[in-house]
């Protein structure tokens, strides 16, 4: 089993059955589907109640999704811990501050990469967000309760990928 952890690629059907699985669970212990993006909000009420102080509780948003660790925020933890320990595992985890496709596209501006970075994904918390879910909210658990919704959502994702790829490195992409 530690070798297979120490591979440099895994099998996308053997991750995608245990994402299945994932997603199985969550219904059957918590009755509620996967999703990230509501992790994110509840982080950013966190972290504006340690600074603004408890008023932050009587925002309409955050009475509606509570500024508190739960298993959603544990989720994405979890994502991350594991996203570092299978990099550190399969000896591909270095620290990049500009990869190799954008240097060759918009140069080796650190600064311009992070602001990249940080404009993308502000755009993509109001996106899922304003949509109701993200790519796991609407991808895995939207399309497997057949939510028309949610495959709408996908086919978006898509589009919307493929689009911006090749808005930004070009058809070759």
């Amino acid at each position: 089993m530690l070798e297979y952890l120490e591979m440099d690629l895994w099998s996308p059907y053997l991750v995608g059955a245990g994402i299945g699985i994932l997603e199985v669970l969550a219904f059957l212990l918590s009755d509620k589907p996967i999703g990230c993006s509501t992790a994110y909000s509840r982080t950013s009420g966190m972290m504006e109640r340690a600074v603004f102080g408890p008023g932050v509780r009587e925002k309409a948003y955050y009475r509606k999704f509570e500024p508190v660790v739960d298993w959603e925020v544990m989720l994405v933890a979890g994502i991350v811990l594991g996203s570092f320990l299978s990099a550190t595992l399969s000896g591909t985890f270095r620290l990049e501050a500009v990869p190799p496709l954008w240097a060759a596209r918009f140069g080796l501006d650190p600064l311009t990469r992070l602001a990249a970075a940080f404009a993308g994904g502000v755009l993509l918390g109001l996106g899922a967000r304003w949509a109701g879910g993200c790519t796991s909210g609407h991808g895995i658990s939207g399309t497997l309760q057949l939510a028309a919704s949610s495959w709408l959502a996908v086919a978006c994702f898509f589009v919307g990928g493929v689009a911006a790829a090749m808005i930004l490195f070009g058809a070759g992409v």
